[in-house]
């Protein structure tokens, strides 16, 4: 068994905890430090950490770095300082894999700092090929997989009476706090306001994991209106309930949307606008749950297991050569 510390500033997040249980499946067992403080987009602002908060974590990282792990493993990119800072103790001598989640480099004024202690990781894993672009060095692509015991398809009329919404109105969800600008809810709003006919857009942050499935099957269809994104994760988690996503041509949302049915991709207001009509007066589910199964919980504990043993064999001290043995003298 594989023993990993866990650096990451959100341990609530679905894809933070589908990595834990791959990981646990793989035979890996995961101790999760998360920085201290909050950061979560509310629905007209944002709660932020506090260099104090990061002050506050490095003791405590190094303290909990002394115990008996095999490596240190920071999942996003602000957590990479601290992992680097853990290996250089002389009793720890931790190797370092870094996890960029995609917003490091995107208007980030740390992202110098990311980048300095991200070349010093001993490896360094993205979700998206369309990451691996954006990182100035070899990466490990394993992307983020869908539990689909959680996101499954639930009957609509179920989901609204479960989360309190009204069981005969129209309802586009806006995935994210409004607060959160590259989300870019103006955008959303727009679009949904222009429709010929009466449609509520609701919005849902900081729900607890198990409630997220029950918000996206609630919904007649989900509207990604991003400005950018790595993934994002909730375009899988909707084509897992076999909801309608409408997004922009946005990370790997054309990917993963290219043949599912009642889906669409486009960039333009009107388009999106368009799109999103259609979805709506056909009042169809989609097929996506087909579409995004293949690539399992399983596989990706595999594929990260498999990159902590790779990591560890790189950097194990190699034994020094034997000296031939010299005849004895008679």
């Amino acid at each position: 068994m594989r023993r990993v510390l866990s650096l990451t500033t959100t341990d609530w997040r679905s894809f933070y905890r589908s990595q834990v249980a791959a990981l646990e499946r793989a035979d890996v067992e995961v101790t999760t430090l998360p920085v201290p403080g909050e950061h979560r987009a509310l629905e007209n602002d944002v709660e932020r950490r506090t260099s104090l908060d990061y002050a506050r974590y490095l003791p405590r990282v190094l303290r909990e770095a002394g115990g008996d792990y095999d490596l240190v493993h920071a999942n996003y990119g602000l957590t990479a300082p601290f992992a680097v800072a853990s290996s250089m103790l002389s009793r720890t001598d931790l190797e370092v894999v870094c996890t960029l989640w995609g917003g490091e480099f995107r208007d980030n004024p740390y992202a110098p700092v990311i980048e300095r202690f991200t070349a010093r990781a001993d490896s360094v894993v993205v979700p998206s090929n369309a990451m691996a672009d954006r990182v100035d060095r070899p990466c490990h692509v394993v992307p983020f997989p869908v539990d689909t015991s959680q996101f499954r398809p639930i009957p609509r009329g179920e989901a609204r009476e479960r989360v309190g919404w009204e069981t005969d109105e129209r309802i586009v969800l806006f995935p994210y706090a409004p607060a959160r600008e590259e989300k870019n809810y103006p955008l959303a709003r727009r679009v949904v306001d222009g429709l010929e006919r009466e449609v509520s857009l609701r919005t849902v942050a900081n729900q607890p994991y198990e409630a997220v499935p029950h918000y996206l099957n609630a919904a007649d269809a989900v509207l990604i209106t991003s400005r950018f994104e790595s993934g994002p994760m909730t375009i899988k988690e909707a084509a897992a309930c076999n909801v309608p996503v409408v997004s922009r041509d946005v990370g790997f949302a054309r990917s993963v949307l290219a043949n599912v049915s009642n889906s669409f991709v486009a960039d333009e207001e009107g388009a999106l606008r368009d799109r999103l009509a259609a979805v709506l007066e056909r009042d169809e589910r989609a097929d996506g749950r087909d579409r995004i199964t293949g690539y399992t919980i399983d596989e990706m504990g595999a594929r990260l297991r498999a990159v902590y043993d790779r990591t560890l064999a790189e950097t194990a001290p190699s034994e020094p050569a034997r000296q031939p043995e010299r005849p004895s003298q008679s």
